[in-house]
C-alpha cells in the first residue's frame, strides 16, 4: 500500500493513517471518508423517500352535484368514469302524485336519449300515471298512481355494492354494482321543488389529487438527496487519481459530411415529413391536462390517469402547449431526440466500437443511412419513441462510460435515463436491456472497488438514482390510484399477452401505414445487420475483425434482449419499433464492417450479402407507401405497392435478386480461376445496404415532397407546416370549407310550373318521394389506406361496423315534407323546402329515369352541390369506375323557350354508398357561358340493393372550418385528427365532470372507424356519454382545392334537453392516504 501513495493516496492508506495517528489525517482522506458517508447516507435516504412518495398522503378534490335548486329543473354533467360513487335521491310523494303522465321526475340522461334506460337510472310516469323506476333495463320498483298518495317519499340509494328503491312498503332491490350511468340529472317537471326533494351524486373524482406539503416535501427532499448522493459518487470516483474524462470531447461539434447530410435530412422531414398516428391523441391530452388537474387518457378507460407511464414526456407537452399548438412546435421535442440521437451514434458510439468502424467511411454513412431510414416514418410526432430512442443510446453510452474509465457515476447516470425512459413509455424496456447488457462489467467494478469505497457507498447512489423516477411518476397520483388504473386499462383492454407478439409482427406486413415499406425497410434492415454481426461472430472466434469486442457483443444483446422484452408491452402496435432507432443505426455500422470482414475478399459472399438486402427491400415494396391521415394526401401509392406501368418495385427488385443469386452462383465456380481483387474495390464491399438505404430514404422524403407539390394550393402536411412558420398555425381548419346553410345554397327553378315539381321534371318514371330505403348504413371500409390503427376489435366495440356520420344512415319522419315525401333528410336540409327523389322500391319492372327541370344557375366561381343516396356510378382521379345508377349533371344556356345543351358531368362522389352524401361538381367543368342546370339519371338495374335519391343542386355557401367552430368553442376532435386542427379547443373535465362539446370533428372514414371504436361505451371513452346528453347532425364539409378528398366530417351538437343548464359542482378538499380507495372503477 505504501508504495502507491503520493499525491493521491489510495483509501485504504488513508484509513490506516486515520487508525494510527487522527492528528494527523490527510485532507484528501478526510475528504474521500466525508464523500462515502455522505454517499451512502443521501443514497439511502433518496431511496426511502423516493419508495415512500407513491403511499404518502394527497390532497384529492371530492366533488358532489346536489340537485335541485329549489325549482325542478335538469342539470348536466356527464362524468367521464361513468358511474358515480355513489347516488342518493330523494323525491316526496307529494311530487309523485302531482307528477303528469308520461313524464320523467328524474333521470340520469337526458329524457328521450336512445339508451337512457339501457344504462342509466329513469323514475317516470306513464300514461296511466304509474310510477316506474328502471335501473338498467330493470324494473325495480313500480307503482299505482293511488298508491303514491299515501306514503312519504320515494328514496334511491345506489352503490358498487347494490342498489336499493323503496316507496313506503314498496322495496325493489338489485345487488352488485348497478350504478347508473350519469350525465346529469334530468326531469321534465316545473315550478318549485316540496321540500325534502333532493338527489346527490358523489362523482369519483379520485385521480384529481395534488400532492401534500408532505409530500412535496419528500419529493423535494428526496430529489435533493439522490443529486447529493451522485455527487458524493463522482467525488469518490475520483479517489482513483486519474483525471475525469471531458463531457464532451472537442470533436463533437466538428461537422462532417455525414452530418451535414443527415442533419439536413433530419430538418427538412420535420418541416415536410408525415407524423405519426398517435400524435392528436398526445396533444389533446397534454391541452386538456392543466384543466382536469392530472395527465388523464383522454380518450378511453374511463379518464384514469397515464400512470405509471407517460410521465414526465407527458407533461412536457403539456408546458409545450401553453407557448403554442402548431405541429412544429410541439414535435420540436423529437427533432431535437434526432438530432442527438445522431450526435451520440457518430461521436459516441461508433468510436466505441472500434478502430474498423472510425475509419471505414462506409461504416459511418451506413449508420446515418439507416438511422434515417428508421427515424423517418417511426419518430416525426409527439409519440414517446423518440425520447425512448435517445434514451436507449444514452444508457449504453453511460454504460460503456462506466466500463471504460472504471467509474460509478456513470453507471448510475444510465440508471437514471433507463428509468425515466421505461417511465416515459413501456417500450422504455429497451433501455433496461441496455442497463442488462452492461451490468457484469459494471458489477466487477463494483465488486473491485469494495474493499476500498465500500459496497455502500457504491450502491446506496445507484439505487437512489434508480428509484428517483417515482417522483415524477406518482407526483400528483397514489399507489392505489394507479393500481386502479391499471386494472381498468388492462380488464377494458387491449391487452395483449406476450406470447402474441406475432401481431405486431403481422401489422408490419399489411397493407397499411402500419405496414408501410418504410416501416418495413428500417426493421429489415435492423435484423439483417444483427444476423450478419452474429454469424461473422460465430465464424470468427466470437468477434468481428478490427471492432472491439465488449462493446459490440454488448450492443447486439441490447437489441436482442430488446426483442424479447418487447413481448411484455400490454400493446403490440408497429411503431413501437421506433424505440430501436438510435440502437439500428449504431448496429448499422457494426454490421457494414462484419460484412467487409465477411466478403472483402470473396465475391461470391458480396454478391449473396447484396442478394439478401434486395430481397427484404422486394419484400418490404410489397407494402403500400402509406402515412397516416393527412400525411398521406398526394403520396403516389399510398394505397397500394408501388409500381410504374403495372410493374411492381417489388417484382422487379425480387427479379434482381434472382439475378443476384445466379451471379453469385457463377462467381463460387468460378472462384478457383479468378485473380484477386483490387483492394480498392474491397474497401466498399459492405455498401449494398448502404446504397439501397439511401435509395429508400430518398425515396421516402421524394414522395412527401410529391405529395405537397401534387396537393398545392390544397392542403398538404409540408404546406401547412410552412404556413405554422409564418404565423398561420392553424392547419387544416382553414382549407376545410363549411356549407352552415345548405337550405339557403339550394338552386331555384328557372321558369317555375305551377302543380309540377322542379325535381322531377315532366318525364320522370319510377322516381317516388319515397323512393329511399330505410337502413342507409354505409359499406364498410376495407381498406386501411389512411390509417385505420389496429385498435380494437370490431367485437369489442358497441359501434357498427360501418362509418356513418350522424344523419346520413336513414329513417322517416312523423311529417311529410314539400312533395309529400316521409324521407328524414341529412345535413339539416329543410324537407319543407327540399324534395327528394327515388327509385328504390317503385315497383316497376323497367328501368327509372329523371330529368329534372331547369335551375336557375348564377355566374360563379364556386362548385355544384347536389346530396344523394344509393349507388351511384362514378370515375375516381385514377379512372377506375364505381359501378352503379347513372347521375350527370347537364349544363346548358335556357332563354325562354331556347334550350341549349352545353354537355354533362359525372359528379364526383367520395362516398360512402349508399349513405346520403354530398356529391359535387368542380367549378372547372361548369361552363362560363351556362346559365342553367338539371340533373338527368337512370336506374336500369332491378336488383333491390341498386337504386338512388338525390335533391336538387345547389352552389354552397361556404366558410372555414376555423370561422365556422372558432379558437373557443369546445370541441370533441377525435384523437386522430387533434394535430391536424391546433386551433380548435377540445372539450376539457375538470373533478370527474365533462364540458358538453358544441362540435365533433372526425377523420376520414377509414380513421372515423377507428376512432368510433377506440372511443366508444365499452372503452369508456366519450362516445359513450355524448349520444346521452347530445343530439349530433353531420354538416356538409369540403376540402378547398380538392373536393375528390374524403378529409373528414364535421358533426354539431344540440342538447337533448335544451332547458339543462350545466350542473354545479360542489368541491371539498379531502386529505387522502396513499392508499385509499373509494373501491373500483365501475365499468359498461
Amino acid at each position: 500500500m505504501t508504495g502507491r501513495q503520493g499525491s493521491s493516496p489510495s483509501i485504504g492508506a488513508v484509513s490506516n493513517a486515520v487508525a494510527e495517528s487522527p492528528s494527523t489525517t490527510h485532507p484528501a482522506a478526510r475528504s474521500f471518508r466525508t464523500a462515502r458517508l455522505v454517499a451512502v447516507i443521501t443514497g439511502v435516504l433518496g431511496t426511502l423517500l423516493a419508495l415512500v412518495t407513491p403511499f404518502l398522503p394527497v390532497e384529492q378534490d371530492a366533488a358532489t352535484i346536489s340537485w335541485p335548486n329549489g325549482e325542478f329543473e335538469s342539470v348536466s354533467a356527464p362524468l367521464v368514469s361513468y358511474r358515480p360513487l355513489a347516488l342518493d335521491a330523494t323525491v316526496p310523494c307529494a311530487a309523485l302524485a302531482a307528477a303528469p303522465a308520461d313524464s320523467t321526475v328524474l333521470s340520469t340522461a337526458a329524457p328521450g336519449a336512445p339508451d337512457a334506460r339501457r344504462v342509466g337510472l329513469v323514475v317516470s310516469t306513464e300514461a296511466d300515471r304509474t310510477l316506474s323506476v328502471v335501473l338498467r333495463d330493470q324494473l325495480l320498483l313500480s307503482a299505482p298512481a293511488d298508491a303514491l298518495t299515501g306514503c312519504d317519499a320515494l328514496t334511491i340509494t345506489s352503490t358498487q355494492d347494490g342498489t336499493t328503491v323503496t316507496l313506503g312498503d314498496r322495496i325493489g332491490e338489485v345487488a352488485g354494482d348497478q350504478r347508473p350511468q350519469t350525465v346529469g340529472l334530468f326531469t321534465t317537471l316545473g315550478g318549485p321543488a316540496p321540500d325534502g326533494t333532493a338527489a346527490t351524486v358523489d362523482v369519483d373524482s379520485r385521480f384529481s389529487s395534488s400532492p401534500s406539503a408532505l409530500k412535496l416535501l419528500a419529493m423535494i427532499v428526496g430529489a435533493l438527496l439522490t443529486v447529493a448522493s451522485l455527487v458524493a459518487l463522482h467525488r469518490l470516483d475520483g479517489s482513483d487519481g486519474r483525471r475525469p474524462r471531458r463531457f464532451l470531447p472537442a470533436h463533437w461539434l466538428r461537422l462532417t459530411g455525414v452530418d451535414v447530410v443527415v442533419l439536413g435530412t433530419l430538418v427538412v422531414w420535420h418541416v415536410i415529413g408525415a407524423n405519426t398516428s398517435d400524435d392528436g391523441y398526445l396533444l389533446n391530452m397534454a391541452r386538456v391536462s392543466e384543466n382536469a388537474g392530472y395527465m388523464a387518457n383522454y380518450y378511453r378507460w374511463f379518464g384514469v390517469p397515464e400512470a405509471p407511464f407517460g410521465m414526465p414526456y407527458y407533461d412536457m407537452l403539456a408546458a409545450l402547449t401553453k407557448v403554442s399548438t402548431a405541429s412544429p412546435w410541439m414535435r420540436l421535442p423529437a427533432l431535437i431526440a434526432g438530432i442527438l440521437c445522431w450526435l451520440i451514434i457518430s461521436r459516441e458510439v461508433i468510436p466505441r466500437l472500434g478502430r474498423a468502424v472510425r475509419t471505414r467511411p462506409v461504416a459511418v454513412w451506413t449508420a446515418g443511412l439507416v438511422f434515417l431510414a428508421f427515424w423517418l416514418p417511426y419518430d416525426n410526432g409527439l409519440r414517446p419513441e423518440p425520447v425512448i430512442a435517445l434514451g436507449a443510446l444514452v444508457t449504453w453510452c453511460s454504460m460503456e462510460r462506466a466500463i471504460a474509465t472504471g467509474r460509478l457515476l456513470p453507471a448510475a447516470v444510465a440508471v437514471v435515463v433507463a428509468a425515466f425512459s421505461l417511465a416515459a413509455g413501456p417500450t422504455g424496456l429497451i433501455a433496461i436491456a441496455a442497463l442488462l447488457a452492461g451490468s457484469r462489467p459494471v458489477l466487477q467494478i463494483v465488486v473491485r472497488r469494495r474493499h476500498t469505497l465500500g459496497l455502500p457507498a457504491m450502491i446506496a447512489p445507484i439505487l437512489a438514482a434508480g428509484t428517483v423516477v417515482l417522483t415524477a411518476v406518482f407526483a400528483d397520483q397514489t399507489v392505489a390510484s394507479v393500481l386502479e388504473a391499471t386494472r381498468v386499462r388492462s380488464a377494458v383492454g387491449p391487452n395483449v399477452a406476450w406470447f402474441d407478439e406475432r401481431y405486431r409482427w403481422d401489422a408490419l406486413l399489411n397493407i397499411s401505414p402500419d405496414g408501410s415499406l418504410a416501416r418495413r425497410f428500417a426493421v429489415f434492415a435492423m435484423l439483417l445487420c444483427l444476423v450478419t454481426c452474429i454469424v461473422v461472430m460465430l465464424r470468427r472466434g466470437g468477434r468481428i475483425p478490427g471492432t472491439s469486442l465488449g462493446p459490440s457483443r454488448r450492443i447486439l444483446g441490447i437489441v436482442i434482449g430488446a426483442l424479447a422484452l418487447m413481448m411484455f408491452t400490454p400493446t403490440k402496435w408497429t411503431h413501437h419499433f421506433g424505440v430501436y432507432a438510435g440502437l439500428a443505426g449504431s448496429l448499422a455500422a457494426l454490421g457494414a464492417i462484419a460484412v467487409i470482414s465477411a466478403t472483402e475478399r470473396s465475391p461470391r459472399n458480396r454478391t449473396l450479402f447484396g442478394a439478401a438486402v434486395l430481397f427484404l427491400t422486394a419484400l418490404a415494396f410489397t407494402g403500400s407507401n402509406g402515412w397516416w391521415y393527412v400525411s398521406s394526401y398526394g403520396v403516389p401509392w399510398f394505397d397500394k405497392p408501388p409500381s410504374i406501368a403495372g410493374k411492381g418495385f417489388a417484382t422487379v427488385l425480387l427479379g434482381l435478386t434472382v439475378l443476384a443469386l445466379a451471379v453469385a452462383a457463377w462467381q463460387h465456380f468460378r472462384a478457383p480461376f479468378r485473380p484477386p481483387q483490387p483492394t480498392r474495390l474491397r474497401r466498399w464491399s459492405g455498401a449494398p445496404l448502404t446504397v439501397v438505404a439511401a435509395a429508400v430514404v430518398l425515396f421516402e422524403v421524394l414522395s412527401l415532397v410529391k405529395g405537397a407539390v401534387a396537393q398545392y394550393p390544397a392542403y398538404s402536411v409540408a404546406r401547412s407546416n410552412l404556413n405554422a412558420l409564418t404565423g398561420e398555425t392553424c392547419g387544416l381548419a382553414r382549407d376545410v370549407l363549411v356549407e352552415s346553410d345548405p337550405n339557403a345554397s339550394m338552386l331555384q327553378p328557372l321558369t317555375p310550373t305551377p302543380g309540377v315539381d322542379p325535381l322531377a321534371g315532366t318525364s320522370s318514371t319510377g322516381f317516388t318521394p319515397d323512393g329511399v330505403a330505410s337502413d342507409l348504413s354505409a359499406d364498410r371500409e376495407t381498406s386501411g389506406t389512411t390509417g385505420g390503427a389496429n385498435s380494437v376489435d370490431p367485437s369489442d366495440t358497441d359501434q357498427t361496423s360501418t362509418a356513418n356520420t350522424a344523419g346520413t344512415g336513414g329513417g322517416t319522419t312523423a311529417g311529410t315534407g314539400v312533395n309529400g315525401s316521409r324521407v328524414a333528410l341529412p345535413f339539416g336540409l329543410d324537407p319543407a323546402t327540399t324534395p327528394v327523389l327515388g327509385s328504390f322500391g317503385s315497383g316497376d319492372a323497367a328501368p327509372a329515369t329523371l330529368e329534372s327541370s331547369w335551375y336557375a344557375l348564377p355566374r360563379t366561381d364556386d362548385f355544384l352541390a347536389i346530396t344523394a343516396a344509393g349507388r351511384i356510378r362514378s370515375v375516381d382521379a385514377d379512372g377506375i369506375v364505381t359501378p352503379g345508377a347513372s347521375l350527370e349533371v347537364e349544363f346548358g344556356v335556357v332563354s325562354g323557350d331556347d334550350e341549349q345543351a352545353l354537355g354533362r358531368v359525372t359528379p364526383i362522389d367520395i362516398g360512402p354508398a349508399p349513405s346520403w352524401r354530398t356529391l359535387r361538381v368542380d367549378s372547372a367543368d361548369i361552363p362560363r357561358e351556362a346559365n342553367a342546370v338539371r340533373l338527368v339519371a337512370t336506374d336500369d338495374d332491378l336488383a333491390g340493393d341498386q337504386w338512388l335519391a338525390v335533391t336538387p343542386p345547389r352552389l354552397p355557401r361556404t366558410e372555414t372550418l376555423n370561422t365556422v367552430v372558432g379558437p373557443t368553442a369546445p370541441v370533441l376532435l377525435d384523437w386522430s385528427v387533434g394535430l391536424a386542427f391546433p386551433c380548435q379547443r377540445p372539450f376539457v373535465h375538470r373533478y370527474g365532470v365533462a364540458e358538453l362539446p358544441e362540435w365533433r370533428i372526425l377523420p376520414d372514414r377509414t380513421g372515423a372507424e377507428s376512432t368510433n371504436a377506440w372511443q366508444d361505451s365499452i372503452g369508456g371513452g366519450p362516445l359513450g356519454w355524448t349520444p346521452l346528453v347530445l343530439r349530433a347532425d353531420t354538416v356538409p364539409t369540403y376540402l378547398a382545392d380538392d373536393l375528390r378528398r374524403d378529409w373528414g366530417s364535421l358533426e354539431k351538437y344540440t342538447p337533448i334537453d335544451p332547458d339543462a343548464a350545466p350542473a354545479g359542482v360542489d368541491v371539498t378538499t379531502v386529505t387522502r392516504s396513499g392508499l385509499w380507495s373509494p373501491g373500483s372503477l365501475g365499468y359498461q
